[in-house]
């Protein structure tokens, strides 16, 4: 459970959070280390320095995650204020996977949370926003979100398919002033060379991983990455990166039905990039590589991100 608070700079770095599917403590990572998290649930909305009594009777807006991966330690500067800082301030970090926006909230006894998990948030808030562990059964979280979660074991977290939610991100804010000072809050298309970089980068590492063992590596762009091959033999490659954690990214629906086309495609992830320099003097190095073999997406792990519009005739 975290507490989110309601300043600009926060506020910038939720969005940025939600967009690049990463999350965040000020703190060392070793006081995280062997942590595990079924869901992250992220509040804000609400001040917290008031007394529980007080606390229940407000409402709050939930971002409800589910828990990508382990925590690792940061290495590169990630959120707005850390790049504008140049500076590591959230050095302990994870995935998340952001399925639902919840608005007003009750923190009391008819809202969806129990009083220890509407309690850690508002702990969460006094103390910098660190997260506070709390067990609960979430079934009211997913009554409320309309959702129905898949069980993979008896001994296993619920994992709510992606194909059952919705895009999650802050309600719009107004644009601001050509003078005023450009925010960093967009996310995944705050710089779009900054963001070419990113892939250049992943695209590099990609090949020299390959290459090491053994394949002659073409780069071809659209519908996939890489093209493999050894006397006989062929596999592709979708190539991914990011400065975030390797949670979900963004596909094309033709890098969607390639995969599912060819019979050898692998997913190719590098996260946590660091990048450094102003564009367009820009230098990525490090990353973090997750490799999904034999890689066919499911319906049930693709969320629609994008509109088609028609224009007025």
């Amino acid at each position: 459970m975290v507490h989110v608070g309601q300043n600009t700079a926060v506020q910038d770095n939720l969005a940025f959070g939600l967009e690049t599917r990463s999350w965040g403590f000020p703190s060392r990572f070793e006081g995280y280390s062997g942590t595990t998290m079924d869901f992250v649930i992220l509040g804000t909305g609400a001040s917290p320095r008031v007394h529980l009594e007080a606390w229940l009777r407000d409402t709050i807006d939930l971002y409800v995650c589910q828990a990508v991966g382990n925590m690792y330690e940061g290495t590169a500067p990630h959120w707005p204020d850390e790049v504008d800082e140049h500076r590591i301030k959230y050095p302990t970090r994870f995935g998340i996977e952001p399925l639902a926006r919840l608005t007003n909230v009750s923190l009391g006894p008819t809202g969806p949370l129990p009083e220890a998990a509407s309690d850690a948030i508002r702990r969460s808030g006094i103390d910098r926003g660190l997260g506070k562990p709390v067990r609960f059964d979430p079934e009211k979280l997913f009554k409320l979100m309309d959702v129905t979660p898949k069980l993979a074991s008896d001994d296993s977290a619920p994992v709510v398919p992606l194909s059952q939610t919705r895009p999650v991100s802050l309600p719009t804010r107004p644009k601001p002033s050509r003078n005023a000072r450009r925010g960093t809050g967009a996310g995944r298309q705050i710089d779009p060379r900054k963001r070419e970089a990113i892939e250049r980068h992943a695209v590099e590492l990609a090949t020299e991983y390959y290459e090491r063992a053994g394949w002659t590596v073409e780069e071809v762009g659209k519908p996939y990455d890489l093209r493999l091959t050894m006397p006989g033999v062929e596999r592709r490659v979708e190539v991914k990166g990011t400065t975030g954690a390797p949670t979900s990214v963004e596909l094309t629906f033709n890098e969607v039905q390639h995969a599912r086309e060819f019979p050898a495609v692998d997913l190719f992830v590098v996260s946590d990039i660091t990048v450094a320099g102003a564009t367009p003097a820009l230098t990525t190095s490090g990353g973090i590589v997750t490799l999904v073999p034999d890689w066919e997406p499911a319906d049930e792990d693709l969320r629609p991100t994008r509109f088609e519009y028609r224009i007025p005739s």
